[in-house]
């Protein structure tokens, strides 16, 4: 009878511990469930934390360097006077070089 309560002792301790080893495996995917979570949401912080800086630097940078919309329209208005100015002086030339390359296209070297 003794032996048959020691085995039944022994029973309920191996059960406790099937149980207890449930409960830390339980507990371990919780743990590292929660981790994964707050790692997503560490990462998706950052990220708008680095695009909100990023908008602010773009901000005082173009505020620093005066590249207003105001700044910006000028210089296309300059770039568009220079390339006028430019196709001008080429249309004026043009007939020059024209000859220029036909006299020595036409020309025969002995």
């Amino acid at each position: 009878m003794e032996d048959y309560r020691r085995q039944g002792g022994i029973q309920q301790l191996l059960v406790a511990e099937q149980e207890a080893r449930q409960i830390v495996n339980a507990a371990r995917t919780a743990k590292m469930s929660r981790l994964k979570q707050a790692k997503d949401e560490a990462e998706e912080e950052v990220a708008k934390y680095r695009a909100h800086m990023e908008k602010e630097y773009q901000k005082t940078f173009l505020e620093s360097t005066g590249f207003s919309g105001l700044n910006v329209k000028r210089l296309d208005d300059e770039t568009v006077e220079k390339i006028d100015h430019l196709k001008k002086q080429a249309a004026k030339v043009s007939p020059e070089v024209i000859a220029l390359l036909m006299a020595q296209v036409t020309t025969v070297k002995v």
